[in-house]
């Protein structure tokens, strides 16, 4: 999709990016607000579609099932804990939130950023799959936490705050370390 889309959008469909990029001095903020707006429409609308897909099959039950909702506790696919959960989830943003502005940064190699980010994203659901079914997007965990409709609902708080958490800190990181005097990308 970044590779699709990424010339239009800048490519972020996660509420916790575009703050690492507001933080990160990437991102508009008066673009902010409908951004978010955006991506949690989109993300209604994903669950949506997979609701549709999965409700085809008999016996089909997205409460009972989970439908690929983020969660701890006795709701974390192997049982983790809130704070485990809390930390997974920001420890992941933040370095997802570093990828993202060390590849799109003016000074990184030229069409490499989707590849970087792409295996990033990948190499953070391994991990934390297990652990919570993966969030870093806020987003997306609203979608499917709508259609799931009880537990998924109540434990919603932690994969937003996490992700931003994560986020704001991969972007003072990033601000920190990964600029020199002068260069654009602290502005």
């Amino acid at each position: 999709m970044a590779y699709a889309v990424g010339h239009i959008s800048g490519g972020h469909f996660n509420p916790a990016v575009s703050v690492g990029l507001l933080v990160g001095g990437r991102f508009d903020k008066k673009d902010f607000v409908p951004y978010v707006i955006a991506q949690v429409i989109g993300a209604i609308a994903a669950a949506a579609v997979l609701y549709l897909i999965a409700s085809g099959k008999a016996g089909f039950d997205a409460t009972a099932s989970g439908f690929a909702s983020n969660g701890y506790g006795e709701h974390s696919p192997n049982g983790y804990s809130l704070v485990s959960a809390l930390v997974a989830e920001i420890v992941l943003t933040a370095f997802f939130l570093i990828i993202i502005l060390g590849a799109t940064d003016e000074r990184a190699p030229k069409g490499f950023a989707p590849i970087a980010i792409g295996l990033g994203l990948t190499l953070i659901h391994l991990i934390s799959i297990p652990i919570t079914n993966t969030s870093v997007n806020p987003a997306r965990s609203t979608g499917v936490a709508i259609f799931q409709g009880t537990w998924a609902l109540e434990q919603l708080w932690l994969f937003w705050v996490a992700p931003i958490v994560g986020a704001i800190i991969g972007a003072i990181i990033y601000r920190i370390l990964g600029c020199t005097c002068g260069c654009k990308s602290a502005k």
